[in-house]
């Protein structure tokens, strides 16, 4: 009886667990690794390889509309889900390097999507860097 409720009690306290949610400097670091290049150090689109791109990589630092972050779209275009019509369609998808575990993330709609955890922090960062 002792054995079960010691097996019942671990069992419950891994439920218990709570989802730490990504934060700015975890996505800053998959920014460094992933996007630099492009986008440059600071996000403004002027990275190493952006010269003679066409069109230009997108300055990452504006893209908060009316006060508030894009966080859907911009879910979308990093892992690449849609792209038609969008300017920078040319951006490599990075869907397939950010898998993995998933946490909870608002994506302006009150209902919490699963999103890979990689994809949550690229997220925080670029919300973290914006400039308006």
């Amino acid at each position: 009886m002792r054995t079960i409720a010691i097996l019942t009690a671990a069992a419950l306290a891994a439920c218990a667990q709570t989802v730490s949610m990504p934060d700015a400097r975890e996505g800053a670091v998959l920014y460094a690794e992933n996007c630099a290049q492009c986008h440059g150090a600071s996000g403004t689109g002027d990275g190493p390889w952006a010269a003679g791109m066409t069109p230009p990589p997108a300055d990452l630092t504006q893209l908060t509309m009316d006060s508030t972050f894009p966080r859907a779209h911009v879910l979308s275009v990093i892992d690449g889900y849609d792209r038609t019509d969008l300017p920078g369609k040319e951006m490599p998808e990075f869907g397939l390097l950010l898998e993995g575990d998933t946490v909870p993330v608002d994506v302006g709609d009150g209902v919490l999507t699963p999103t890979p955890r990689p994809l949550a922090a690229l997220m925080a960062y670029l919300e973290s860097i914006q400039e308006g």
